[in-house]
């Protein structure tokens, strides 16, 4: 696919606005969040588009600014495990956590996800500005500017690349041949936004700009903080901008000093200038290192081997797409992404038919014109955020789970630290990934999960004294995933879902795509990937890592999940204790020594925490049996059990009937007096539907359980009415809202879908960018792509419901989306919906199914009710299952069937 980069917006698939919004040099707020953004997942930038002014604020998904906070549990958390559990059987609310002085805990934090170098490009202004505009291509990952002025129309394009992992910028004379005159620059950093924090202690880092006689590029590198018992003590980052000119000439300058003190480069405040050139090209490229050398030693150092590398890495590309005759070739590189990227945005394609002369809105219109609309989803908008999302989902993956903020932050100390919160926001960050048919959001996801693996099992044996078991901690920073937040208002070290929740979405990647073998590079691209596993307690040695990477590729069966969810049961398995049961009565017991249940006691999970909430009239949120947990443990030995079956090692039998074994003494849910689903199935606890977290839901989203429970789901149903009803305090969080929809569509309420995702919407959740907020109001002040990722995936699970061996169309459709289609969904069945195309008027569904594997059996259904179907042109036999009407089929692999169903007259 050759690009075309020479027409002004040239795609068919992007947004664009006719307007910017500028990142002042000093003291910006947070008008970077308006700017327009690309990456690799790994690499990406923020860009204003501002057309004089313009800045990009360069990215590395591994940016950690370190804090004082330790990077240890204390021991004494593992003492108290015992003290917890009585004084939670006991329903004494005011037993507190407590560290080694006696004193009540409160809670260190996690590293600082940061933003790389600021750099700026200042033009030469030449009267005013007309025909403004600005826009991202979601099939390039590029975004661009194009303006007029005195001397013509101006255009400068940039994208980050897949293939090469640099950002590259090219800037072109005007459109009636005036040159380009510019200086390159980069911005202090305590002139960035939030750099002015309290909490961010910048002070204590040093940095240099950077600018070499030549000219040939400008850099910044930068030495963390040297806080002892920090990976990073020596540690730091560094970001190189290539600059190549065409024509003209470029010279290094000197602007003016501003006596940061942390600046300690002899050349305080260096830049690039740009004289009458035709073209002028930046290739852009950041990383991080753990060996910068003592922070000592910076001020006075001359040679950075980290500048070294970036610009090796630049040069090279320059170099590869450099011709004799034409030099730099901005569009074979271009081409070159394209080729990865394109596929991954096109795999799936998703139309709402109606208001098709709004669909060519801006940005801004677009956000209006939904704000307007009233209580519906306005279907232009609706498929713009969809697109949207899924694109920048894209510039996320690969390396990592998406942060907070996605790839991207113009501020420092931002809001949560930006860091991966385990028990919301990444999980409806990557809620999409499988079905969306996302190629390498699921290897970031495994390579995030590989990373924090050893910290993980590290919690398990400090919060519970467990061995081989893992327990996911509610936050990561990246680099380190252990319990650093414990106390009574947040008791993570007693959040025991985790590890089940997490692993899930890499079970439903094999769901989707079956076994596979993942070449070691894909996982292992990362930087001093061995020092954060060798830093983590019980990482690996280095003949251990040997022996991975000589390996080649790694199983997902047998190298990963298996494993995994095995460490997962075993948590399970220790944290049940025969001394606190449930009789045959209902009633919860403690029995001091008792080593295993009658027939008829279940286990009591003690302590739980269901986040972040508590029963009324307990104040403590340290709890017993949450109805999340209960479902966590249920999905995920169901998980383990399913994996031994495939993998067939020897002994599996036993272990699948351990794992059996166990799910049958879990604790069963309970219902509340008006048949809700209880958060905590504990008789004694009042419920408290005054929350926006809806854990206890677990078993419609992300587990399965109401599919085929007619009754669990109408609980489950009830239980989110009462949240509705009674949640009267916080209502603004957009995980909230995402989560209640992804629920509603499990639980096929499509009004629900459209309810859950219209106050994002219809307030001031989006910017200009069409990125999102963490709130409606945007009361955090806070950058989050949890809404932006999460209404892609309420999306998908509303139009379509799978799990293995059962593809549901069409479950929670809203009612004015009479006509649509959206193509290319993978089923968890290991089968990919090519087509789904539905007409209301017409009564009918069409849909093409093709298996990626042999003997498929597929129970398929319609959310909708419907009279007869065909299958490849015969008539199907249909049969009841679970209240549904059912079509069986068993398909080859490769092979193709395609489906109309005809729908009742009652739908229309």
């Amino acid at each position: 696919m050759k690009a075309d980069t020479t027409a002004k917006r040239k795609y068919t698939k992007g947004n664009y606005t006719n307007s910017f919004t500028e990142v002042p040099a000093t003291n910006p707020g947070f008008e970077w969040r308006d700017g327009m953004v690309s990456g690799n997942g790994e690499n990406g930038y923020i860009t204003s588009g501002s057309p004089y002014t313009d800045s990009f604020i360069f990215q590395h998904m591994w940016y950690n600014y370190p804090s004082k906070d330790p990077r240890e549990i204390p021991e004494e958390l593992t003492g108290q495990l015992e003290e917890a559990r009585l004084n939670v059987f006991q329903q004494n609310d005011q037993w507190v956590i407590k560290d080694a002085s006696g004193e009540r805990r409160r809670r260190p934090f996690y590293y600082s996800y940061h933003p790389g170098h600021q750099l700026r490009l200042t033009m030469e202004r030449k009267g005013s500005v007309a025909n403004y505009e600005r826009w991202t291509n979601y099939e390039t990952a590029e975004t661009g500017v194009t303006y007029q002025d005195e001397l013509g129309e101006w255009t400068r394009t940039s994208f980050t690349s897949r293939v090469d992992n640099v950002s590259i910028t090219k800037l072109t004379a005007s459109s009636t041949g005036c040159k380009l005159n510019l200086v390159i620059s980069i911005d202090d950093i305590s002139n960035m936004s939030r750099a002015h924090d309290k909490e961010t202690e910048l002070t204590a880092l040093r940095y240099k700009k950077l600018v070499d006689e030549s000219a040939s590029y400008v850099a910044q590198v930068v030495h963390y903080p040297s806080y002892p018992g920090s990976e990073l003590m020596n540690g730091g980052y560094a970001g190189v901008t290539q600059v190549i000119a065409v024509n003209g000439t470029k010279k290094r300058v000197h602007l003016a000093d501003t006596d940061e003190s942390m600046n300690v480069g002899m050349q305080q405040n260096p830049g690039i200038q740009i004289t009458d050139a035709d073209a002028v090209y930046l290739i852009t490229q950041s990383n991080r290192t753990f060996d910068m050398g003592p922070i000592e030693d910076f001020s006075s150092a001359e040679d950075y081997q980290i500048i070294d590398a970036l610009l090796q890495h630049t040069n090279k590309v320059a170099t590869a797409y450099t011709d004799t005759e034409v030099g730099f070739d901005y569009d074979d590189a271009l081409e070159a992404h394209v080729e990865k990227h394109a596929p991954e945005f096109n795999a799936v394609q998703f139309s709402i038919h109606g208001n098709a002369e709004e669909k060519a809105l801006d940005n801004l219109a677009l956000i209006q014109t939904q704000r307007n609309t009233g209580s519906t989803l306005h279907h232009a908008f609706i498929e713009q955020v969809y697109n949207q999302g899924r694109y920048a989902m894209i510039c996320t993956s690969g390396q990592s789970a998406p942060r907070l903020y996605g790839l991207w932050t113009g501020e420092w100390n931002p809001a949560w630290r930006a860091i991966y919160t385990l028990d919301a926001n990444v999980n409806l960050q990557i809620a999409a990934m499988n079905s969306g048919h996302l190629t390498y959001a699921p290897l970031g996801y495994i390579t995030f999960f590989l990373r924090q693996a050893p910290d993980f099992e590290y919690n398990a044996r400090m919060a519970y004294g467990m061995h081989d078991a893992i327990q996911v901690s509610v936050n990561s920073d990246g680099d380190r995933a252990m319990h650093i937040e414990y106390d009574n208002d947040f008791p993570f070290e007693y959040w025991n879902a985790g590890a089940s929740w997490c692993l899930l979405p890499i079970y439903e990647y094999w769901q989707c795509y079956g076994n596979q073998k993942i070449p070691i590079q894909e996982l292992m691209r990362i930087d001093a990937l061995q020092h954060l596993l060798s830093v983590n307690n019980g990482g690996l040695t280095d003949n251990e890592f040997a022996a991975l990477k000589a390996k080649g590729a790694i199983d997902l069966e047998q190298d990963i999940l298996l494993p995994l969810l095995t460490k997962q049961a075993n948590f399970w398995e220790q944290i049940c204790t025969p001394e606190y049961y449930t009789n045959v009565k209902g009633e919860v017991c403690h029995e001091q020594g008792k080593t295993e249940l009658l027939p008829g006691e279940t286990y009591i999970i003690i302590p739980a925490y269901s986040p972040e909430n508590h029963p009324i009239g307990y104040s403590s949120r340290i709890t017993a049996n949450a109805t999340m947990d209960i479902s966590a443990a249920r999905d995920g030995l169901m998980m383990v059990i399913a994996l031994e079956k495939a993998v067939k090692r020897a002994g599996y039998e036993e272990a699948v009937a351990k794992w059996e074994a166990l799910l049958e003494q879990l604790p069963n849910y309970l219902l509340d007096e008006d048949g809700a689903l209880r958060e905590w199935a504990v008789n004694e606890y009042i419920e408290n539907n005054n929350h926006r977290h809806l854990s206890h839901l677990y078993p419609a989203w992300p587990a399965y359980e109401t599919q085929n429970d007619r009754d669990l789901a109408t609980a489950a149903t009830k239980a989110l009415a009462n949240r509705d009803k009674y949640n009267t305090e916080d209502a603004t969080a957009g995980h909230g809202w995402m989560h209640k929809a992804l629920v509603s569509a499990r639980l096929k309420d499509g009004e629900g879908v459209v309810q859950s995702l219209l106050p994002m919407m219809q307030d001031t959740g989006y910017y200009l960018s069409l990125m999102t907020d963490h709130d409606t109001n945007r009361r955090n002040h806070s950058y989050c792509t949890d809404t932006s990722y999460g209404t892609v995936a309420a999306i998908n699970e509303a139009l379509l419901f799978s799990n293995s061996g059962e593809i549901e169309v069409l479950p929670a459709l809203p009612k004015d989306w009479t006509t649509g289609s959206i193509n290319g969904l993978m089923a968890r069945s290991q089968v990919e919906v090519k087509e789904l195309a539905w007409d209301i008027s017409s009564n009918e569904i069409k849909l093409i199914l093709r298996s990626r594997t042999e003997g498929n059996a597929i129970r398929l259904s319609a959310g909708l009710q419907w009279d007869n179907a065909m299958v490849n042109g015969v008539k199907a036999e249909t049969h009841e299952l679970h209240g549904r009407k059912v079509i069986s089929l068993t398909l080859g692999k490769a092979e193709e069937a395609a489906i109309q169903f005809h729908l009742s007259a009652s739908q229309q």
